[in-house]
């Protein structure tokens, strides 16, 4: 299977792609072609065109979770691409999300959707592809690196944002299980140790995604000694992780660089 980085907040120099804060991947399993979040805008688009991709074989589109900076693209790939696919997600990323007084869910209404574009809620696993496991809703086990990111609105109320909709894909490969993940607001520990429950696989190949670290705090440590323990070796940090924790992680595990245009065979 073969991961491609479409949109990220770093490009290579001399690699002419443009970056947003975003994110978006994706993944080519030879029997289908997912994508995972659309980033914030059509410059997704834009990159795979110059990356010579054509996404109108995308079957699958999975929302990691409902912030704008992952689901802004999924209008301008839907209007681009008229063919039937299916839009994975949990439930609760469709719920008005805010942050720090800014409007930060998904920048359309669901009801907008073009008739092509097929909806599929599910707060738990199921199957995408042969070897591709949608988590859904991630047991919060390891309460320490799954705080609230600002508020969201439930029957007319904001109360704090746990993100119960984040959730990630799990790949089953030949060394073991490979994790993609948008945000990890779940938490990157909770995903993997979810992800190797519900596949019986122990050996973890490798975590590709936004880790959503910003210090080398607590919850950093911990993130770190916790995936040494699960016996994670090779991390592809991107999007929502900072230097100061990248450099941090480096100490302890193969960290790799990974930026817009960024390809990974799994």
């Amino acid at each position: 299977m073969k991961i491609t980085v479409l949109m990220d907040n770093y490009t290579y120099i001399d690699q002419y792609y443009l970056g947003e804060p975003a994110a978006a991947y994706l993944l080519n399993t030879g029997e289908k072609s997912i994508l995972l979040d659309t980033g914030y805008s059509a410059v997704t688009l834009e990159n795979a065109g110059r990356m010579g991709i054509d996404l109108s074989k995308v079957t699958d589109v999975v929302i990691s979770h409902g912030h704008n900076d992952h689901t802004g693209g999924l209008l301008p790939f839907l209007a681009a691409h008229p063919g039937n696919v299916n839009i994975h997600l949990h439930p609760d990323a469709l719920l008005k999300k805010r942050c720090d007084g800014l409007d930060v869910g998904i920048p359309f209404d669901p009801a907008a959707l073009p008739c092509h574009a097929k909806l599929c809620l599910s707060n738990v696993p199921k199957e995408i592809a042969p070897n591709v496991l949608f988590l859904g809703e991630i047991p919060r086990v390891n309460p320490l690196e799954a705080p609230a990111v600002g508020e969201t609105d439930r029957c007319g109320v904001f109360e704090p944002d746990f993100l119960l909709d984040d959730t990630a894909l799990a790949i089953t490969t030949a060394d073991g299980l490979f994790i993609l993940t948008g945000c990890s607001h779940a938490g990157i520990c909770n995903m993997v140790q979810y992800a190797s429950a519900l596949t019986g696989e122990s050996r973890i190949a490798g975590i590709l995604g936004g880790l959503h670290l910003f210090d080398c705090n607590e919850q950093a440590a911990f993130v770190t000694e916790r995936l040494l323990a699960l016996g994670v070796k090779t991390l592809y940090p991107c999007h929502c992780t900072s230097l100061a924790v990248k450099t941090m992680l480096a100490q302890h595990f193969d960290v790799k660089e990974v930026g817009v245009g960024f390809t990974l065979t799994v």
